[in-house]
């Protein structure tokens, strides 16, 4: 039975994306470097160091990423905290509100560094719905990679039999894949171009979920 929910942050309780869209699209243009879509793409779920990794390698960039890290970090909180219309996504709240009553262990597990999902949490009043934050900042490797994923298994003290985890992206999703947990889908507005073929179920919306449909999934 599942009783432990794993939950990835942006795009999925959060669309910060566009606030990181436009952070590292202003780096971009420091760098005077041009990143389309498509390539940005290829980044979702990535952690920031790695995106930084792939673009010094694609660009041939002189730069050191952890210090490309820093700009785009100072430039995303900024946008952050200047951004009064950030939300929640639609239903997320309700859910983790619902299965946090119902008795499941929610983790989260995010590309993202600990400053951004302090600020989100913070903001937000998420901190006692969690038992365990993870973030990507701690792996030397990005998902896909399921690094994260078997870390927050572990963090949970729950078989991978009653673990799900819930993500947007492509990346994420294979990286759930390769850890062996459940995977639901949210195909997520904010979250374009990914790929949910692979997941083990796909959702619209988080009104397709609740505590009951939940512990009845199985792989």
């Amino acid at each position: 039975m599942i009783n432990t929910v794993i939950f990835d942050m942006d795009g999925v309780i959060v669309d910060t994306e566009p606030i990181h869209y436009y952070a590292y699209h202003q780096h971009f243009k420091e760098l005077n470097i041009d990143v389309p879509d498509e390539l940005y793409g290829t980044f979702t779920g990535y952690s920031t160091i790695n995106t930084y990794q792939k673009i010094v390698a694609h660009f041939q960039l002189p730069h050191d990423p952890a210090e490309l890290v820093n700009r785009k970090r100072d430039l995303f909180n900024d946008a952050f905290d200047t951004k009064p219309d950030l939300e929640l996504i639609e239903g997320a709240f309700d859910l983790i509100k619902s299965l946090h009553a119902s008795g499941f262990q929610l983790l989260l597990a995010s590309s993202s560094a600990k400053v951004t999902i302090k600020r989100v949490f913070d903001r937000f009043a998420l901190h006692p719905y969690f038992s365990h934050i993870v973030s990507g900042e701690d792996f030397p490797q990005s998902k896909p990679h399921p690094a994260i994923f078997l870390d927050a298994v572990a963090k949970s003290g729950a078989p991978k039999s009653s673990c799900i985890i819930i993500e947007d992206s492509t990346n994420g999703i294979k990286a759930a894949n390769a850890a062996a947990v459940f995977c639901v889908g949210y195909k997520s507005p904010h979250s374009l171009n990914q790929n949910y073929d692979t997941a083990d179920l796909v959702i619209n919306h988080f009104s397709e979920l609740n505590a009951e449909k939940i512990r009845a999934l199985r792989f």
